[in-house]
């Protein structure tokens, strides 16, 4: 191996991002943070390292096996590379912006590390867009999120898109209004995340018939209602259930075009989550496109909030089209290169005089060149 390729050689998970997808994933960035702020949230910057202890309180344990170390030299204690935003937007919540008047929205965009990745998403460093929603614990806020949620990737043109809605608390719920032991809990939440039907059926009649039942649940959202709505739950079980019709009713009168499933069950991936989550699909991307839900700030205030994953969101980006790049021939006046720019389109000077400049034009990938004529399009 020679000292080029040598230098080319990243370790597993990361990746140089090259023309033109660098310059995508900005363009895609820009829109979401231009979305966010037309809906009244507010941009944050987090740190991309801070005290280990400060990323790993409360709901952040959850994500301690992901987390890159050092050893701070100034301060000799450790940090931590962040690897997700949300919790840095909380701990923001709960001490600079403590005072701040509730409800509190803020939105942030960067790039997230982790130790390793994951089946679906082998990168280990990636970027994050999203929104924190501070302060209520209405079911309208979880709605106002679902709908930014589908406002963000219209934006992006991305139109074939679902979501899918859980309760990550329900089997937790249900088994401890039911009095079953915490152990046994734990496996049969993991059961009915994995879809063991055969295992479900090992437990207590009462509580396996209800397991069961949540598996067979998961579908399009009225459909998967109307089963949730049949079963006998428990109270605070039944009130889950209750919350979730109500935030499927009203995503149905303001976008009735929206689809939603529901997979009771789910609970991967929502382990800091406490309430009404969901995951959002498009169809032929691999991965999903982010992932969103209610949880408990440290000093017990409600929030709820999604992150984007903006690699997934590159590949559900209808491809871009390179019919606006435009060649100058060399000398072309400083001034009508500007006005072409701000026409749209995106320019490439000549830096000598070129012996041909059609070739020169095509060359550079341009779509079009600047002639005697005005603008010609290339062939």
């Amino acid at each position: 191996m020679n000292d080029y390729s040598e230098k080319g050689l990243l370790p597993a998970g990361l990746a140089d991002m090259l023309p033109p997808e660098a310059a995508a994933e900005a363009a895609i960035s820009d829109t979401l943070m231009r979305v966010f702020a037309g809906n009244g949230y507010q941009q944050v910057k987090p740190p991309l390292i801070e005290f280990e202890e400060h990323l790993l309180e409360g709901s952040g344990a959850a994500l301690a096996s992901k987390m890159f170390r050092v050893m701070d030299p100034v301060s000799h204690r450790m940090m931590g590379l962040r690897t997700d935003i949300t919790l840095q937007v909380a701990r923001i919540a709960t001490t600079r912006m403590k005072q701040e008047a509730r409800p509190l929205r803020l939105s942030y965009a960067g790039q997230v590390l982790r130790v390793y990745g994951s089946q679906l998403r082998p990168e280990r460093q990636f970027a994050q867009a999203g929104v924190e929603l501070i302060g209520p614990s209405e079911i309208t806020a979880d709605a106002e999120l679902i709908l930014l949620v589908a406002e963000a990737l219209t934006a992006l043109n991305i139109t074939d898109f679902s979501l899918d809605l859980t309760l990550p608390n329900l089997v937790p719920t249900i088994c401890n209004e039911m009095g079953i032991d915490a152990d046994i809990a734990t496996e049969a939440r993991e059961a009915l995340d994995h879809k063991d039907a055969a295992a479900l059926d090992g437990y207590e009649p009462e509580l396996s018939a209800i397991l069961v039942a949540l598996l067979k649940a998961a579908g399009p959202a009225d459909q998967a209602l109307a089963a949730l709505q049949a079963l006998e739950l428990p109270e605070r079980a039944a009130a889950q259930i209750s919350d979730l019709r109500r935030l499927v009713v009203q995503i149905g009168v303001s976008a009735p075009e929206l689809e939603l499933t529901i997979d009771p069950g789910e609970y991967r991936g929502f382990e800091y989550q406490t309430g009404l989550s969901f995951t959002v699909f498009a169809r032929n991307v691999r991965g999903e496109l982010g992932r969103g839900g209610r949880y408990q700030l440290m000093d017990g205030e409600s929030a709820t909030g999604f992150t984007l994953f903006l690699d997934s969101l590159m590949r559900a980006v209808p491809a871009q089209s390179m019919e606006n790049r435009l060649y100058l021939p060399f000398g072309t006046a400083l001034e009508q290169g500007r006005s072409y720019r701000a026409d749209g389109w995106q320019t490439l000077a000549g830096l000598s005089a070129e012996t041909d400049i059609d070739a020169e034009a095509r060359r550079l990938q341009c779509s079009h060149l600047l002639g005697l004529d005005g603008i010609q399009k290339l062939s």
